[in-house]
């Protein structure tokens, strides 16, 4: 693994794991489940998380670039 994309795959894989072991856990939860039950409210919480992460891996980033240069004046007026 020495390529970035390597690296980015394996972490991939690895946060679609988590998220399946945890949505196991949640599933296998006891019921009832009350409002005020920290160690379940900490799933969602965590599922949650390990969505935002998946997101950002697979997100497209856009970084603007400019195609013609500007002059130190012309910046200066911005």
């Amino acid at each position: 693994m020495n390529d970035y994309q390597d690296h980015l795959e394996a972490a991939r894989r690895d946060l679609l794991t988590a998220q399946k072991l945890l949505n196991a856990e949640i599933s296998a939860y006891p019921s009832p489940i009350s409002g005020c039950d920290a160690q379940f409210n900490h799933l969602p919480a965590q599922r949650q998380k390990i969505g935002r992460a998946l997101a950002a891996l697979t997100a497209e980033v856009f970084i603007p670039t400019s195609r013609q240069p500007m002059d130190v004046q012309e910046l200066s007026r911005q």
